[in-house]
């Protein structure tokens, strides 16, 4: 059978269309899956298992990529959040070691150069305070040996702040109230360049190191880091989690140093007023005149305006209960003490001029009795030993603290005054809706003054008070202990008295009739030295005397003759010129218009004498110079 002849040819091809038979056969299968019919429910559940598998592989994978990013986000912020916080500790351990050099190495080396530096540690009031505080804090912080990476370490960190939060703003607001006072000083330094010139030597070479020319450098450094304490507890804050255990701790620091600045602040805004208002200033007349402007003028005259209508009822008084009583209390205080510092300064001096008396050095002999036994012993001891040593201490325990409280009283009274003319600028503005400039300040002025008193008179008054009954004290104590060394000095001497044998109630008996029997003889001395100094004067008398004492006795009676103790001139007509130990007789001591300095008197036969015609005369009265003696009864 033959063949065909095209099967030879497509045998001869096979090899290419088994090829192009297979491409054909795969498309087929394509589009045959492109357009197959519905599946079957297993394939569908087999094909959503396949996807749901890969779906979740994805999202564990995006899972894994989150909790990853998260992981270094906690990362990086637990690692800022220990830097902020080593940032803290750093920088603290470095402001207290700057301040250890300025008051240590550079105050002592400045402390050493002659001549002395005039008020130098007024630059560093209250700089302690704040040292000591801050050394406290960092030893509260590291005493737990606790690593910073520790959470606890937040937790304990905190703590150690709030617990000295009040000590720190003790210590600060002092400091950064007399801060001005720092730099007042250190400008008063550098007016003298050959001087400002030395202290920058010195401080350059006892702290090369730190590279500071001047204290401020130092000294500014207490305020500078009590405003960063807030920045840095809020840089820790802000790099710690929500979810921290100590996070409410935290921000509860972190406002509390924010409060605690603002408190600062404030204090020292009032410290400022009242510095500027409790200066007393001593005005000539002339510097008086000179502040006058119509600025002042006008001021001055509407505070009266106010404070009349206040008197006369035509506007009401702004009353305040508290602040009057704390201002009554005041007043009664600074009254005491003024009155007890005039005591004491008329004590001490008394006592001095106790001192100053001698009578062991003279040798008294009254009525020709022996001064008593060893009384020269004891009254040298009381003299030399006992008595000034009490002087001593109680100028230091009581006069000098009395000065000081004295001292004091002065700048709260200053303030009153002003708080009472603010008050009457105030009255006058406080109805308006609308304030100036101006008159917002006079309201702040006013307002901050009131606070300031409400706020800081209470406590002056309790800590006067309490200095007060302290002074009170000590003088107590030390009128005690001047009887007790009084007691053993004369303890010492009673053995070897004569009476010393004698039982309690003999020698309390003998004691009280000696006491008695010396107040007696006391009386009776006194009394004669008080008469032997009233006893007239009575001179020798003339022949011419005798005759006017004669003739002045037939006219008047004994009483009204006297005798002059001193030479008249005579300053004007009617006076009379007499001499010491001439006689008149006064007739009226006044002239006649009723003058008392003038006296008439009758010189008897004197005028005579002296060619005169009339026999009444006027003479200068006891209050010019003449001093006349009674005569009675008159001389034979």
């Amino acid at each position: 059978m033959d063949r065909d002849p095209r099967m030879n040819g497509s045998t001869a091809e096979s090899p290419r269309a088994q090829e192009r038979l297979e491409e054909l056969i795969k498309e087929v299968r394509e589009v045959a899956g492109q357009v197959r019919g519905p599946r079957t429910v297993v394939e569908m559940v087999e094909e959503m298992e396949i996807d749901d598998e890969a779906d979740e592989e994805e999202e564990e994978a995006e899972r894994k990529k989150v909790v990853a990013e998260q992981a270094a986000a906690r990362e990086r912020a637990a690692q800022r959040q220990l830097m902020a916080i080593q940032e803290m500790l750093e920088t603290e351990k470095n402001y207290l070691k700057h301040l250890q050099i300025c008051t240590v190495t550079i105050r002592g080396n400045l402390q050493k150069m002659q001549p002395p530096l005039v008020n130098l540690n007024g630059m560093f009031q209250h700089i302690d305070e704040v040292m000591d505080v801050s050394g406290r804090l960092l030893s509260l912080i590291d005493q737990t040996q606790i690593k910073p990476s520790d959470p606890k370490y937040l937790e304990i960190l905190c703590n150690s702040f709030l617990n000295l939060s009040r000590d720190i703003e003790m210590a600060y607001k002092e400091y950064l109230a007399n801060y001005n006072n720092i730099t007042a000083i250190e400008n008063s330094y550098k007016q003298n360049e050959p001087l400002w010139t030395e202290m920058v030597h010195v401080i350059k070479s006892s702290a090369p190191e730190v590279n500071a020319s001047t204290l401020s450098f130092f000294l500014v450094m207490p305020v500078q880091r009590i405003a960063r304490y807030p920045l840095l507890l809020q840089t820790i804050q802000k790099h710690t989690d929500v979810q921290h255990p100590s996070y409410a701790l935290l921000e509860q620091t972190a406002h509390t140093a924010v409060q605690l600045n603002c408190r600062i602040n404030e204090y020292k805004r009032f410290r400022e007023v009242a510095d500027k208002y409790k200066k007393t200033e001593n005005l000539t007349i002339k510097d008086k005149i000179n502040r006058l402007s119509g600025h002042s003028i006008a001021k001055k005259t509407a505070r009266l305006s106010q404070y009349i209508k206040h008197e006369t009822g035509i506007v009401p008084k702004l009353k305040d209960d508290e602040f009057d009583a704390l201002v009554g209390f005041f007043y009664v205080l600074e009254k005491g003490i003024i009155e007890l510092h005039d005591n004491m300064e008329a004590y001490l001096s008394h006592l001095q001029r106790f001192l100053n008396c001698r009578p062991e050095e003279a040798d008294l002999d009254l009525e020709g009795e022996k001064s008593a036994l060893f009384s020269k012993e004891i009254t040298v001891a009381l003299r030399q030993w006992i008595y000034p040593t009490f002087e001593a201490r109680l100028k230091t325990l009581v006069f000098k603290p009395l000065c000081s409280l004295r001292e004091l009283m002065t700048g709260p009274r200053n303030l009153i005054r002003k708080r009472q003319d603010k008050l009457l600028d105030f009255e006058m503005i406080e109805e308006k809706s609308n304030l100036s400039y101006d008159e917002q300040a006079v309201a702040n002025t006013y307002k901050t003054i009131n606070t300031l008193l409400l706020t800081e008179l209470p406590q002056f008054n309790s800590k006067t008070l309490q200095l007060l009954w302290a002074t009170l004290g000590a003088f107590s104590c030390l009128q005690r202990d001047l009887a007790t060394d009084m007691e053993q000095l004369a303890t010492s001497f009673t053995h070897q008295l004569p009476h010393s044998y004698l039982d309690s109630s003999a020698f309390c008996e003998w004691a009280e009739g000696s006491v008695l029997e010396g107040a007696r003889k006391l009386d009776a001395l006194c009394q004669s030295i008080q008469d032997e100094l009233n006893a007239p004067i009575v001179q020798a008398l003339s022949a011419v005397s005798e005759k006017c004492l004669k003739a002045l006795n037939n006219k008047y009676s004994p009483e009204k003759i006297y005798q002059l103790t001193g030479p008249v001139v005579a300053t004007r007509d009617l006076d009379l010129t007499l001499n010491k130990g001439d006689i008149v007789a006064v007739i009226s001591q006044m002239d006649t218009r009723g003058d008392r300095r003038r006296w008439l008197v009758d010189a008897g036969d004197w005028e005579q004498n002296q060619g005169e015609q009339q026999w009444l005369i006027f003479l200068p009265g006891w209050k010019g110079c003449l001093v006349l003696e009674a005569m009675f009864p008159p001389p034979s």
